[in-house]
């Protein structure tokens, strides 16, 4: 993300929580068009901490729609420790699921980090 925005590249970076929010915001306050439009002028969008929460069925098909309107316009990167087989339980959907799966592996790479947590060996706490 940050070497994208330091080429110019319009990036949004959300925590997935934060992004069903913001979208689940729109909705009700009846501008969920034009915060879609916002967020489909990045050319990357990043979903962080994928999974960590479950989200509810209305937040899954806000979620669903994002990533949908994104399928084959922009580039999306998700960061999660949910393999593929855990996100119809993260969505509550096993068909939506497989829907976002599928346009997910269409065009993507899966990179995996093995180790151990940056944060965990970087904790003030441990020193």
């Amino acid at each position: 993300g940050r070497l994208a925005t330091d080429r110019g590249i319009p990036v949004r970076f959300f925590t997935a929580s934060s992004l069903v929010m913001r979208l689940r915001r729109a909705q009700h306050e009846n501008r969920l068009d034009r915060e879609l439009a916002s967020i489909g002028k990045a050319r990357l969008l990043i979903i962080d901490e994928f999974g960590y929460l479950p989200i509810d069925e209305e937040g899954s098909r806000l979620l669903f729609q994002i990533i949908s309107d994104s399928y084959e316009r922009r580039s999306i990167i998700y960061t999660s420790n949910i393999e593929f087989s855990g996100w119809g339980r993260v969505l509550g959907d096993a068909n939506m699921a497989a829907a976002l799966i599928d346009r997910t592996v269409h065009h993507g790479r899966i990179i995996r980090f093995q180790g151990g947590s940056y944060r965990s060996e970087h904790a003030l706490m441990t020193k």
